[in-house]
């Protein structure tokens, strides 16, 4: 270690040299490096800050890696005992070390059943290791026959070796693959005629999901020209038709005549992922974009590994029994493709559904909407009541125009301000009898508690800093891009942009701590009374719940949403207090007494990564025990649903509330008593067993 180098760093100076790594395996929190190599990859100062704090530390345990965290001063020697021996060698022991605190966590995998494992070891390795070529070669292997198609499962021994044994190959003492029974031959690379492309294109009785998404945020308002690139047999454009939307199909099979012409919005629905050619397919993806004027939207199809195995496998994707070619892609797979392929920043608006926006302003219109859709003020279902009327001739006035008045008072309430004439569709009308709005909204005040506007000005206050601190997230530079409605909300609500942007600062960041994101949700569980508080650890609330929280966890949560895509089909959002995840839960129908949990979708915001985990096949369908956790006590639903609880209860007696059965194994439970679930009914179907 040379005698000038500081033994010490600070975050920045840490951060910063480990920015600056060219090489290791990286990835979104960590870069991990072989002990081999940290000499010739390290940068002297970050080299001799880990030589001194291990050595301070009197750290003398053996270890062969290192994770340098990205985001922590914080790095952690593992040891791999068997990493040049063995394939896919087993995790040992790991002490993490916290450069700050000058601390050391060990954690020993020596009894596990289930150790952490590694792959693609030429990854931690630089190129002039002695066994580089020969990791590279088991890396390979297991490519070959399709073992990384899905990373999310396969870094721990068990999850491995199954996924190697329903792959019908086996590991020899080496680790090494082989193959212990015949697989259906792969249909050959020089076989491209087989493909039936055609037959991918389906009929529909209503419209596809990605025309769904664009109906849901207003883009089929008639407003924008649309192009359906790769149409199918065009119903989506027979249907938008009817409806006199300016839009245009094209199709090289089925509609190879069809107008293609440059559009404000391009449909790339579903098209993809049929494509077996990897260039054709990219360049696919160039000439919609070039169609498109504002937005681009690309849908695929997306599926798990285990789907993926009932098909031959070809070239990057699979062939389906009708000899149709599917690329099935995950979520980040697709927006990484997509960004990669254009150079462009790409939005979720649903699972497989990517957004692309040309425009900016309307991106930021986009966003702006998100935060201040789907409000449900009192007023919209019921009339505000006006105060005592004061003087005859304000009263006559006030009650010759009430209808008027009272949709003038909403649109205030909504905007949390005076709207602007643009924003208000009978301005004119207004203006005629009372001359201006501020006139019109001075005469209000004597008929109508201000207290609700001043708690409106505040909720739109609040909703703003969610979008300007969602906006920093993304990474959007919202000010120059925005809308004129935005602009008067922040003459209204701030000082300034400088000054909303500074207080989302704040609010981004406050998210951080997990302190504020516990107090929070405990605040929000004594305001809705509705839901699962987990003292600690999680808030479990419906969906439809999300727009009366706390700023934070709204900001929390939409940052969780812009990783994922739109949430409208997710039944309940589990808010985790201290890991920085938000998890979202999918049952097959909610509004049953029991609802069976079909998907769960854990974002984990530090990793920048999504988990899926799908129900029914290797997880068993979970019941929701717990649904009248999720009701209003005051509701005739909730007297329900504490009948049919006691039923149940009454079957399952003797048993713990936690240890309650899966799916699969309650049924068993129905036939022992003899009853049969129907809907929300019980029905008898033979004597219990005594």
């Amino acid at each position: 270690m040379a005698a000038n180098l500081p033994s010490t760093l600070n975050f920045t100076q840490y951060r910063d040299l480990v920015k600056k790594l060219k090489h290791g395996k990286s990835l979104p929190t960590a870069i991990y490096l072989h002990k081999s190599s940290l000499e010739e990859a390290l940068p002297l100062e970050l080299l001799s800050f880990i030589q001194s704090t291990v050595s301070k530390l009197n750290t003398n345990e053996p270890w062969n890696l290192i994770k340098l965290y990205k985001r922590d001063l914080k790095f952690t020697l593992l040891n791999y005992p068997h990493f040049d021996e063995y394939a896919y060698p087993e995790l040992h022991t790991s002490y993490t070390i916290d450069g700050d605190e000058q601390t050391i966590k060990t954690t020993n995998y020596s009894n596990s059943n289930n150790p952490p494992i590694l792959h693609r070891k030429e990854t931690f390795v630089l190129p002039s290791y002695p066994l580089y070529q020969t990791f590279k070669d088991i890396t390979d292997e297991g490519e070959r026959i399709g073992l990384y198609q899905n990373t999310k499962s396969i870094g721990f021994k068990q999850q491995w070796e199954n996924l190697i044994k329903r792959k019908a190959f086996k590991l020899d003492e080496q680790g090494r693959l082989h193959k212990v029974a015949e697989l259906p031959e792969p249909i050959v690379e020089n076989e491209p005629q087989t493909i039936k492309r055609h037959l991918t294109a389906i009929n529909r009785d209503r419209l596809s999901a990605p025309f769904q998404k664009l109906a849901k945020y207003g883009y089929l308002n008639g407003d924008h020209s649309i192009l359906d690139y790769g149409c199918g047999l065009a119903d989506d454009a027979t249907e938008l038709e009817a409806h006199g939307l300016n839009i245009n199909a094209w199709d090289p099979v089925h509609r190879p005549n069809g107008n293609k012409q440059k559009s404000d919005i391009v449909n790339l629905g579903f098209v993809l992922n049929v494509i077996e050619d990897q260039q054709e397919r990219k360049d696919t993806l160039k000439a919609a974009y070039q169609y498109t004027q504002k937005l681009l939207l690309v849908s695929v199809m997306l599926a798990n590994e285990t789907k993926q195995e009932h098909f031959k496998q070809y070239k990057d994707g699979v062939i389906t029994k009708w000899n149709t070619f599917q690329k099935y892609y995950s979520q980040a797979q697709i927006r990484a493709y997509i960004e990669q392929a254009l150079n462009v920043k790409t939005m979720a608006f649903g699972q497989g559904i990517i957004a692309i926006f040309k425009c900016p302003q309307l991106e930021e219109a986009h966003h702006l909407e998100l935060q201040f859709q789907n409000y449900n003020w009192q007023h919209i279902t019921q009339k505000p009541q006006p105060k005592a009327l004061p003087k005859a001739q304000q009263k006559t006035l006030f009650e010759k125009h009430k209808t008027l008045l009272d949709d003038f008072w909403q649109h205030c309430l909504h905007l949390g301000r005076l709207p602007a004439n643009d924003e208000f569709e009978q301005s004119a009308t207004l203006r005629k009898y009372f001359a201006s709005h501020n006139k019109a909204f001075s005469l209000l005040q004597n008929y109508y508690e201000q207290n609700e506007f001043e708690q409106a000005k505040q909720k739109r206050k609040h909703d703003l800093l969610v979008y300007f601190a969602l906006s920093l997230f993304g990474k959007r530079q919202a000010k120059s891009h925005m809308p004129a409605r935005l602009t008067r909300d922040l003459k209204v609500h701030f000082s300034d942009y400088n000054q909303a942007l500074e207080q989302a600062k704040q609010l981004l960041f406050s998210i951080a701590d997990p302190a504020n994101i516990g107090n929070s949700c405990y605040q929000a569980f004594d305001q809705i009374q509705l839901g699962e508080l987990h003292d600690n650890h999680s808030y479990i609330l419906p969906t439809r719940y999300l727009n009366q929280l706390p700023a934070i966890l709204r900001v929390y949560i939409g940052c969780a949403v812009q990783l994922y895509g739109d949430i409208d089909d997710v039944d309940l959002v589990k808010i985790h207090m201290r890991s920085g995840k938000v998890t979202f839960l999918k049952y097959d129908d909610f509004n049953k007494k029991l609802p069976l949990l079909t998907e769960r979708i854990k974002v984990k915001m530090l990793e920048q990564d999504i988990d899926y985990f799908y129900y029914g096949d290797i997880y068993p369908y979970q019941p929701l025990y717990n649904k009248i956790d999720y009701l209003q006590k005051s509701s005739s639903e909730y007297k329900s649903q504490q009948r049919f609880d006691k039923k149940l209860a009454d079957m399952l007696k003797g048993v713990t509330k936690a240890e309650w059965p899966n799916w699969p194994i309650l049924l068993k439970v129905f036939d022992y008593w003899g009853v049969e679930l129907n809907g929300d009914r019980f029905f008898g179907t033979k004597k219990p067993n005594s």
